[in-house]
């Protein structure tokens, strides 16, 4: 299992993330922000426990956004 955790309040919108991990992210049309799909907020990090199938794209995820807001670690 992964942990996936999101500070969307610093979200710029690229996009970057759903891009490579379509399965855990989708853009929100009201901000333009990323929303980490099914994610639990607390108090602005949203997170998620996923599969290890998710691991590599989010990872990938993590290490592409240009404000370094994912944090992808194995549980």
């Amino acid at each position: 299992m992964i942990r996936i955790t999101q500070q969307r309040i610093k979200c710029i919108g690229c996009g970057n993330c759903e891009e490579v991990a379509q399965n855990n992210w989708k853009m929100n049309d009201a901000d333009g922000k990323a929303d980490l799909i099914g994610a639990n907020n607390n108090k602005g990090f949203y997170t998620i426990i996923s599969s290890d199938d998710d691991y590599e794209p989010n990872l990938e995820a993590q290490n592409i956004c240009p404000v370094k807001i994912i944090r992808v670690e194995k549980v």
